[in-house]
């Protein structure tokens, strides 16, 4: 059976191995395997368990009634581990919301422990990271709001740290490591000052000086706007793999207040959501790699929802960011 849940706006699908290999789909035993012979299966997976059927699909809604589907867990004990599948067929390193969501999926299905830390381990094909990708997660509350920490690690920052290859112009210092992305530049002369971060999963955090700088998530949708911006966030053959050949994620970030970022999200693989948690965490690092907030709680503001973060440093390095996420199942 596959089940439907939303995170702060971003829809998940989670489905069992065993459930995609009962519709005929050739998902192999492992995760490590799947994800290596991820063109043989992952695109049927996501037309079977996250397509419309015929007739049903509302005007104005997405192509698909998830922003991605997660296959997992492959494993009846922890550590577990899963597949984060695009609605392209892609698969993504990390989903911060996407975590929460397989969480809140375990904890429902009496596999997560109610306490303590448990890794969740996330496979991938993709040449230019490590997998799996290991996250840290724990219950919790935020104020008296249910749901689970998760222990993102340590961010890397600049255009190495996430492959950027082309279409980079560095500015500002080096302790910075602020980048002008030609094809961000040239959409807006606002978006001149990006930050890269690699929290598993590659970012360019984009940082503007006005919230009328920031691009609703109905532009991103809308020619011209969403093939330019297509170009930049995806791999080849869909994108350009400019500035990064794997692709990268793409926010805009705001100081809305103190502490308090309002930002904006184009995802690779995906397009313009209404939030994401890795994209979130990146926003907070980004902020305090510029100065704009200091280590400890910060809020990133997004159309979905606010992310809670933690962000800890030592020695003038920041050494971990903590997301808190929360999850619904809906119908």
């Amino acid at each position: 059976m596959t089940s439907f849940y939303d995170a702060r706006g971003n829809l998940y699908a989670v489905v069992a191995p065993a459930e995609v290999r009962r519709l005929g789909i050739a998902l192999p035993a492992s995760a490590a395997e799947a994800a290596l012979a991820r063109a043989d299966w992952s695109e049927q997976a996501i037309e079977a368990l996250c397509g419309w059927a015929p007739g049903t699909r509302p005007e104005g809604a997405k192509a698909h009634r998830s922003d991605g589907l997660l296959v997992g867990p492959f494993q009846d004990a922890p550590p577990f581990d899963l597949l984060i599948v695009n609605t392209d067929g892609t698969l993504a390193e990390r989903s911060g919301n996407g975590l929460t969501i397989f969480s809140q999926a375990l904890s429902e299905q009496g596999l997560l422990p109610d306490e303590g830390p448990t890794e969740l381990r996330v496979h991938h094909d993709k040449p230019d990271g490590v997998s799996p990708v290991a996250t840290l997660v724990e219950p919790a509350q935020v104020a008296g709001v249910p749901g689970f920490w998760l222990d993102l690690g340590q961010p890397a920052f600049g255009p190495q740290a996430v492959g950027a290859q082309q279409g980079v112009e560095h500015e500002g210092s080096s302790c910075v490591d602020l980048s002008r992305v030609r094809g961000l530049a040239g959409l807006r002369s606002e978006w001149s000052r990006s930050q890269f971060v690699r929290i598993g999963n590659p970012h360019c955090v984009t940082l503007v000086g006005d919230a009328s700088a920031l691009p609703s998530n109905r532009q991103m949708s809308e020619a011209p706007l969403v093939e330019a911006l297509t170009r930049i966030a995806y791999a080849m053959p869909t994108g350009s793999g400019e500035p990064c050949p794997a692709g990268v994620n793409l926010q805009w970030a705001w100081l809305e207040g103190p502490q308090r970022i309002a930002a904006r999200v184009f995802e690779r693989g995906e397009g313009p959501t209404a939030s994401s948690g890795t994209s979130a965490s990146a926003v907070a690092c980004a902020a305090w790699r510029v100065g704009w907030v200091k280590a400890g709680e910060v809020a990133v503001v997004m159309p979905g929802g606010t992310a809670p973060l933690r962000l800890e440093a030592q020695g003038g390095e920041l050494v971990r960011v903590s997301l808190f996420g929360t999850a619904v199942g809906i119908a």
